[in-house]
C-alpha cells in the first residue's frame, strides 16, 4: 500500500513539474497573413504558413510557438477584427511577438489598405507600443517575397483567390533569371519602424529573396504551391501559386528565419533545435 502511495507522490509531483515548466515557458507569438498563417491540413492539403514550422525549430520544453496569423489580413485588418486584442490578452512578460504584415495592406481593398510612411508605420508601431506595454519583447519583420521573375508582375488585387485556381488558370508569363520585388516601399517600412522605435527587425524580404534567387526559375517552384496536374494528390488540376508555401518550402522558411531570429536576439539559441 505504502508503494502505491509513493508511486501516486511521484506521479502527481511529475504533473505538477510538467505544468510548473509550462507555465514558465516562453512565448513566441507570430501575427500576419497567410505566408505565416494556420492552413487547412484535411484531406492531404499541402498549403502550410511558415510559422506552422516554426516550433520545430525550438525546444518545446522552453519556447511555445503560438501562432495567431491569418489568411488575408493585414495589420489593418488584424487590428478592427479584434484579432490583436486577442493576443495582447495573452502576452506575459518576457513572450515574444513576431509581427510581419505588407501582402495586404497593399491591396486595394478599404477595409485592408495602408499606405506605407503614414498608415502602415502607424499600425506597426501601435503593435510595438503596445506589446511592450505588456511587458512583451517585439520583433518586425518584412514581408516574404513572391516567387516573381517576370519583369513586370501579373495583377494580383489578392492573393487568396490564388487558391481557387488551377494550373490552366495561371498566367503564361516569360520568365527572366532574376527575381523582382512585388512590394516596394512594403518591405522597408518594417525596418524604418524598427530603427524609429529600436526594436529587433529580421529582414524576411531579404532573406526570402536570396533563398528564391539562389534556387532560380526552376527549383524555386518546389517552394510553393506550384504543381503540374498530376503531380500533387491533393491538387489533381495543378496549381500555379508563386505566393504561398508548400510543407517543403514553409519548413524551410521557418529554419531561415529562426536561424536570423536567433543572430538577432543570441538569447533565443540556446533553445534552438537544428
Amino acid at each position: 500500500m505504502r508503494k502505491y502511495t509513493f508511486l501516486s507522490f511521484l506521479l502527481v509531483s511529475c504533473l505538477v513539474f510538467m505544468s510548473a515548466t509550462k507555465d514558465k515557458a516562453t512565448t513566441i507569438f507570430v501575427i500576419g497573413d497567410s505566408t505565416a498563417a494556420k492552413k487547412d491540413t484535411t484531406g492531404g492539403k499541402v498549403e502550410r504558413g511558415w510559422a506552422m514550422m516554426l516550433q520545430e525549430c525550438f525546444d518545446a520544453d522552453y519556447i511555445v510557438v503560438d501562432n495567431h496569423a491569418v489568411n488575408g489580413r493585414s495589420s489593418k485588418s488584424f487590428i478592427n477584427e479584434g484579432r490583436w486584442d486577442k493576443v495582447l490578452s495573452l502576452i506575459k512578460p518576457g513572450d515574444y511577438v513576431i509581427i510581419q504584415f505588407g501582402h495586404n495592406d497593399e491591396k486595394p481593398q478599404a477595409e485592408r489598405h495602408t499606405d506605407p510612411g503614414s498608415t502602415f508605420d502607424y499600425n506597426l508601431s501601435k503593435y510595438v507600443r503596445e506589446t511592450r506595454e505588456k511587458g512583451g519583447i517585439p520583433v518586425l519583420m518584412n514581408c516574404v517575397v513572391r516567387r516573381n521573375f517576370a519583369k513586370t508582375a501579373p495583377k494580383n488585387d489578392d492573393d487568396e483567390k490564388l487558391r481557387n485556381t488551377t494550373f490552366a488558370d495561371g498566367a503564361q508569363i516569360v520568365e527572366s533569371d532574376s527575381l523582382v520585388d512585388t512590394h516596394g516601399l512594403y518591405r522597408v517600412a518594417p525596418r524604418d519602424v524598427a530603427q524609429r522605435m529600436n526594436c529587433y527587425f529580421v529582414d524576411a524580404n531579404q532573406i526570402t529573396h536570396d533563398l528564391e534567387q539562389g534556387l532560380g526559375t526552376e527549383a524555386s517552384k518546389k517552394l510553393h504551391m506550384w504543381f503540374l496536374p498530376g503531380e500533387e494528390p491533393s491538387e489533381p488540376k495543378g496549381k500555379q501559386d508563386n505566393t504561398h508555401y508548400n510543407i517543403y518550402g514553409a519548413r524551410v522558411v521557418a529554419h531561415l528565419l529562426a536561424d536570423a531570429l536567433c543572430d538577432e536576439i543570441p538569447l533565443l539559441s540556446k533553445y534552438r533545435k537544428k
